[in-house]
């Protein structure tokens, strides 16, 4: 099963759990060029039996019945859009009104097993992003040496309900600013612009390297996702990796320092921690924390910003008894200042994440009365249990 890629209907998306398993090395990372051109992905056989197996299972046997027409194609492209691009930070004007050829066309797309056109549309995000990746790295050092850190200037840092930016010089512009935005936010950290102009570069060329790595499975499954959630926010698709992940969660076997991360944007963000797990213990780490950096033992911390979610969880995992480092951003940080945990990681202790059971005796007059409490911190089924026909697999 473990080649196959499913639909879950679950709390949350995007996840990606810290599990027990050797660091690995990414030294091996190719170098991408600037202003290199993103290399086209194409879908593959597999994913488009995928794709009419997920449509079969989403029509068939969804709770919520929805007819593949005109209007859930639209829901999907917004979704699709959105999912994308949601802070309109990358793609331009040109691109969402070249893409709107597609809007009415996904539903046909998915009953013929053609995604031509959400792999277009993928591809050409993955250009746009290495050209803002490009564009940075080449303002960095000697244009950002020459910025006016005394002049007002406006940064919008919500940018859900934005226009699209008309041209590129447009965008230049707005990355200018995020630029020097992140510029000022290392200085209120105490650190020397040479440190600065030099953990920047380091950060986007990391951002480029990986975008130049991106998969046709990553546009698969975040198109697969936006079709999931035109049916419903959580139902979502899982590819077998996530799949893995999702299992291990449900089964009540996880190990690691027991935080649950998703992407928001460039950073890689606390969404909940594992109910008694080495994270939750400490104290340190919150949910909606975002992690900046990660480090293994007192080595030096790698700076994480725009890392793919898998390669972070990777870095943060590792076995019980070490220690991995974590610079984070508090979510109630005002200033965007840093600072840096330490969480020993251990064994979850899963008992006392599944269900409890406690009888309270209160006295009544000459009797006492005995009232059963039940406690489920977490809902979990053993999903390889039930199918291997074992009577006392877990769940709740």
């Amino acid at each position: 099963m473990k080649n196959i890629s499913v639909i879950r209907t679950t709390i949350g998306a995007s996840i990606a759990l810290l599990l027990l398993s050797a660091i690995p090395s990414f030294a091996s990372i190719p170098h991408a060029e600037v202003d290199a051109p993103f290399e086209t992905r194409v879908y593959t056989p597999k994913q488009v039996t995928s794709s009419k197996q997920s449509l079969h299972q989403l029509l068939g046997r969804h709770y919520q019945k929805q007819r593949l027409n005109d209007d859930l194609s639209s829901k999907i492209f917004d979704l699709y859009i959105e999912s994308m691009d949601g802070t309109r930070s990358y793609l331009l004007k040109s691109d969402i009104a070249e893409f709107e050829q597609y809007r009415l066309k996904l539903d046909d797309g998915l009953i013929k097993g053609n995604l031509d056109a959400p792999f277009v549309m993928y591809n050409r995000l993955q250009q746009r992003i290495t050209e803002r990746l490009s564009f940075l790295l080449k303002q960095l050092p000697e244009n950002a040496k020459s910025y006016n850190f005394t002049k007002d200037e406006k940064l919008s840092l919500d940018r859900e309900n934005a226009d699209w930016s008309e041209s590129k010089e447009e965008l230049d512009d707005l990355w200018r600013k995020r630029l020097k935005n992140s510029i000022l936010n290392l200085r209120l950290a105490d650190k020397e612009d040479k440190d600065i102009y030099e953990l920047l570069t380091k950060r986007y060329q990391n951002q480029l390297n990986r975008t130049h790595l991106a998969t046709e499975e990553d546009g698969f499954q975040l198109y697969m996702n936006s079709v999931t959630h035109a049916f419903d926010p959580h139902t979502s698709y899982f590819s077998p990796r996530n799949t893995e992940n999702f299992n291990i969660n449900m089964s009540l076997s996880l190990q690691g320092i027991g935080a649950v991360l998703q992407t928001e944007d460039e950073h890689t963000k606390v969404v909940r921690l594992v109910p008694a797990g080495p994270a939750d213990k400490a104290g340190q780490l919150q949910p909606a924390d975002k992690i900046t950096g990660v480090g293994q033992g007192d080595d030096e911390i790698v700076d994480v910003i725009g890392w793919r979610l898998d390669e972070v969880v990777d870095l943060i995992r590792g076995a019980k008894g070490t220690t991995v480092q974590l610079e984070i951003i508090p979510s109630d940080s005002t200033d965007m200042k840093t600072k840096v945990i330490k969480i020993v990681r251990d064994e979850v202790k899963l008992e006392e994440q599944s269900a409890q059971k406690e009888i309270i005796e209160i006295p009544q007059g000459e009797r006492v009365l005995k009232i059963g409490v039940i406690d489920i911190p977490t809902f979990y089924i053993d999903f390889q249990g039930r199918q291997e026909g074992k009577k006392d697999f877990k769940s709740t």
